[in-house]
């Protein structure tokens, strides 16, 4: 018998990516998610890594994430979260548009909960994530400072490894909203979330209607 749960949340990130040479940069994005808006924490994420810009357009990064589950209840623990990973990002711009793409591969040790404790031992899976994401300038021909824009994207998860028995797919992440180009390095974005998630237990699922508010900075030290 299939159960669900619909949750009402509020995303909040900041993104960086630094680049210092024309080869060499980093990533740097630190995330909190609330349960009801404001009442709860659901999800916190610190997240680096190095990246090797192989042109301009084409980004390869290699890092490590720390995330921690927030307990619903206070008989149960907080659950910390292990996830190196790798990513592949592309972008493309087009007449009026601005196009970009990653591919993410994570390795996920999640510690296990035995009897309403931690354990020393950690649950392991790999997981897949795509997205494709569409930026429409609303003025102008490009995402210069003082544009506002619309953006759109969608982002694809896909669980693997011995671990999964019923959750192959993950979860799936719709997202459309407006932004405002700040400065050439810094934007902001708000919009409407939607997500839709399969739980381990194969007939259990997630849907949560989010606002999301992202801060995107993208420093060039090469000038």
């Amino acid at each position: 018998q299939k159960q669900s749960v619909t949750r009402e949340q509020l995303w909040t990130g900041y993104f960086n990516q630094t680049r210092f040479t024309n080869h060499s940069g980093m990533w740097v994005d630190l995330q909190l998610r609330l349960n009801d808006f404001f009442d709860q924490k659901s999800v916190g994420i610190a997240r680096a890594g190095y990246t090797y810009f192989v042109s301009d357009e084409l980004r390869l990064t290699a890092g490590y994430g720390y995330i921690t589950h927030y307990s619903l209840t206070e008989e149960l623990p907080h659950v910390p979260e292990h996830r190196p990973w790798q990513q592949i990002q592309w972008f493309e711009k087009k007449e009026r548009v601005s196009l970009s793409q990653y591919f993410r591969v994570e390795e996920r040790f999640v510690r296990k909960v035995s009897e309403g404790e931690l354990t020393d031992d950690s649950r392991f899976n790999w997981r897949f994530r795509y997205s494709f994401a569409i930026a429409i300038p609303l003025k102008g021909e490009g995402l210069s400072p003082g544009t506002p824009f619309i953006f759109l994207n969608d982002e694809l998860h896909v669980n693997a490894g011995r671990n999964v028995v019923n959750n192959y797919f993950d979860q799936n992440r719709l997202f459309g909203g407006v932004g405002y180009q700040i400065t050439r390095d810094l934007n902001a974005q708000i919009g409407y979330l939607y997500v839709f998630q399969q739980l381990p237990a194969g007939n259990q699922y997630v849907h949560i209607n989010a606002l999301r508010f992202f801060v995107f900075h993208n420093l060039d030290f090469r000038d």
